[in-house]
């Protein structure tokens, strides 16, 4: 590795560390199944209390896929990172990290919650049988905003999978393109 890409390599793991400290005091990571467990639950109310239509697709949904903390970071290149659970009847069934990279203009660092309601067999068993669900690949995900989630209701879901934004935090400026991958992990 030459010595400029090894400098741009430096200072970039240098501003994401700093900016994951700063987005919040939680860490992303959580720090025991039990506290994973607490704060997936508390995620999941906190968007239903703000979003009654993520709470009538949460009750047909087959499982929902819960991340209570995501933290972002970035300057030109980006990254973030989360642990979640899935929830089956109200119950766990297993954990699973989000990691995110990106690259474009951006700058700053945030935390926010997601959730995944996967609505039918084809988008559950994909997960369970991916090495890594890459979100854009596989069974089809629309992400809710609030203003698509005025249109819609329990009677119109025709996709895999919902995914609603919550619990924004921090300050991140973006025009950038982004992957992101959700796989199991162990805890």
């Amino acid at each position: 590795m030459n010595t400029q890409r090894r400098s741009t390599l430096t200072a970039f793991l240098l501003l994401a560390t700093t900016g994951l400290g700063l987005a919040g005091s939680a860490p992303a990571l959580a720090a025991t199944a039990e506290d994973l467990n607490r704060d997936a639950q508390q995620a999941l109310q906190t968007l239903y209390r703000s979003n009654p239509t993520a709470e009538g697709i949460g009750k047909k949904a087959h499982a929902i896929l819960v991340f209570p903390k995501i933290v972002k970071a970035g300057l030109i290149f980006g990254g973030a990172y989360g642990e979640g659970e899935l929830l089956r009847n109200g119950h766990e069934t297993g954990y699973f990290n989000s990691v995110s990279a990106s690259w474009g203009w951006q700058a700053g660092a945030e935390s926010y919650g997601y959730v995944v309601f996967l609505m039918n067999d084809k988008a559950e068993k994909y997960l369970d049988v991916s090495s890594g669900w890459e979100i854009g690949v596989g069974p089809t995900v629309v992400v809710v905003n609030e203003g698509a989630a005025k249109n819609l209701s329990t009677s119109t879901l025709k996709d895999d999978a919902y995914a609603f934004i919550f619990d924004q935090q921090g300050l991140m400026a973006s025009l950038s393109i982004e992957g992101t991958k959700v796989s199991r992990i162990k805890r």
